[in-house]
């Protein structure tokens, strides 16, 4: 397209915002300027997410809402995972857009990804993976160290439209990290541990790709990690980076559940991690998702989920009701949950976390922290990720980018006030 402005509007994941500010830099590269009024842009992107009902839902909603607030002559893109697993369908289905771009396809080109190329050439096709990136303009960002997955949970179309694990090498992604010039890099990958394998580089790769990047900036955290892949040279790894953030993938905790999943693990598994790496390290921190009312889940599977919550005190929890996704392992199995029972559920297990995260925060009052400034008057200490997390207010003096020891001096629900 060359010069003019864009509107880029990324939904979903972190691994989405990664692509985004990639896509970013490539309509910088093409002469095009940023704006923050999707009535004012000549191109309007939005990287979609496709990931539960919900989320596909929002992408629509987002896409009709811009639709109607460009100005005569702009045009609108989708991309992301919705135009890469949906391609001419939705193209069909939303007149609105201009083109539907997947993986691979340069954004300002503009064709719908799998439909017939009647106006010349085949386009060009780039990696987004490898793509550079700009600067960030905030003090952490992501680094997506591989795209795809080899796994087959039972409940997950991932690997139907992102493709099977390829990672990156080591070091592409330490230039990107140096471009980036940040104080804490938050890693990603929709299988963090897997990291190398698809390369030939054996199940530790990802323990010197940390210790590579822990030598480049100040904090490193590593998110989305698969349990049985949590061994303890990755543990020690982790904790001697000095952010000791544990972001387990966990799912469920009942036995028969989890082999309906086709997931590995459970309950007293999870559970003995957890004890393990408290006793190496007092001030780790723990994050998990799991899913309510797969199919099969009975009242005992519930039970079992609630009595691990209980028990493993984790400080940040996600609960979500299992969403049906098309070409699924779930989408063959008996036993639907109602709606009804799985929102009951879901509020039981959100109104228990809701309070052990609270105690977990409480507890951190009088206690010295150091917080790295993401904004005048916001930041974070190890506990808290970005974005997904709670967040400590500080005082409006401290400049972003800056660590200061602080006390806490007071919790409010998730979050944290220090001084």
């Amino acid at each position: 397209m060359g010069e003019g402005t864009y509107h880029l509007v990324t939904l979903g994941c972190p691994k989405n915002q990664v692509d985004s500010d990639k896509l970013a830099g490539t309509l910088a590269a093409d002469g095009m300027a940023p704006t923050d009024s999707p009535a004012e842009a000549d191109l309007i992107v939005v990287n979609t997410c496709a990931f539960i009902a919900d989320a596909r839902q929002e992408s629509v909603d987002t896409v009709l809402a811009l639709a109607d607030l460009r100005r005569d002559g702009a045009r609108l893109v989708v991309t992301g995972c919705m135009a890469e697993r949906y391609g001419d369908e939705l193209a069909a289905a939303l007149p609105e857009v201009d083109s539907v771009a997947g993986f691979g396809v340069p954004v300002v080109l503009g064709r719908r990804p799998d439909g017939p190329s009647d106006s010349g050439p085949p386009l060009p096709s780039f990696d987004l993976l490898n793509l550079p990136r700009p600067a960030s303009a905030r003090p952490w960002a992501y680094v997506k160290i591989a795209e795809g997955c080899d796994r087959a949970c039972g409940f997950c179309a991932i690997p139907t439209f992102r493709g099977p694990q390829r990672s990156r090498s080591i070091e592409s992604i330490l230039d990107e990290v140096d471009a980036l010039e940040v104080r804490e890099v938050v890693l990603v990958a929709q299988d963090l541990a897997a990291y190398g394998r698809d390369q030939g580089a054996g199940e530790k790769a990802i323990v010197p790709l940390v210790e590579a990047v822990a030598g480049r900036v100040d904090r490193v955290r590593l998110l989305y990690l698969y349990p049985s892949d949590l061994n303890d040279r990755l543990v020690d790894t982790i904790c001697a980076t000095g952010v000791p953030y544990f972001d387990l993938s966990l799912q469920h905790v009942s036995p028969p559940l989890m082999r309906r999943m086709r997931r590995w693990g459970d309950g007293d598994r999870f559970l003995e991690r957890i004890h393990h790496i408290r006793s190496v390290e007092p001030d780790a921190a723990f994050r998990s998702n799991f899913i309510v009312g797969y199919p099969g889940e009975t009242e005992e599977d519930h039970d079992a989920l609630l009595d691990f919550v209980a028990a493993a005190e984790l400080d940040w929890c996600g609960f979500f009701s299992y969403s049906e996704e098309e070409g699924t392992y779930a989408t063959t199995l008996d036993g639907a949950v109602d709606p009804s029972l799985a929102a009951e559920r879901l509020h039981e297990l959100g109104e228990m976390q809701d309070r052990i995260t609270a105690a977990r925060r409480d507890a951190l009052i009088g206690k010295r922290v150091s917080v790295l400034v993401d904004e005048p008057g916001v930041g974070r200490t190890h506990r808290e990720a970005p974005e997904i997390d709670g967040i400590v207010t500080v005082p409006s003096d401290l400049p972003a980018g800056r660590f200061a020891d602080l006390t806490v001096t007071g919790a409010i629900g998730p979050d944290l006030v220090a001084a």
